[in-house]
C-alpha cells in the first residue's frame, strides 16, 4: 500500500480540525506544527485500518448492488413451459 497524503488543502483543514479538538475538548492548545506531526503519525500507524475500512463498506455495497441488478434481471424472465 503507498502512504496515505493529503494535499495541502486537506492537511490544513486536518490541522485545523486537531487544534480545535484540542481547544474544545482538552482545553489545551497544540501548534499546527504538532497538529500536523500528530496527523502525520495517526495517518502512517492507524491508516490502513481506516483505509481498509472503507474498502469493506465499498465491497459491501457494490455486492447489494450486484444483488440488486440480479433480481431485477431475473424479474425479467419470462414464464415457459420447461424447467431450467
Amino acid at each position: 500500500m503507498q502512504p496515505i497524503t493529503f494535499s495541502r488543502e486537506e492537511t490544513k483543514a486536518i490541522v485545523g480540525e486537531i487544534q480545535d479538538y484540542f481547544r474544545e475538548d482538552l482545553d489545551q492548545s497544540i501548534g499546527a506544527i504538532p497538529a500536523e506531526m500528530l496527523m502525520q503519525f495517526f495517518a502512517d500507524k492507524m491508516g490502513a485500518y481506516f483505509y481498509n475500512r472503507g474498502l469493506y463498506d465499498a465491497q459491501a455495497l457494490v455486492r447489494k448492488k450486484i444483488d440488486d441488478v440480479s433480481d431485477e434481471i431475473f424479474s425479467l424472465e419470462q414464464p415457459t413451459k420447461h424447467l431450467r
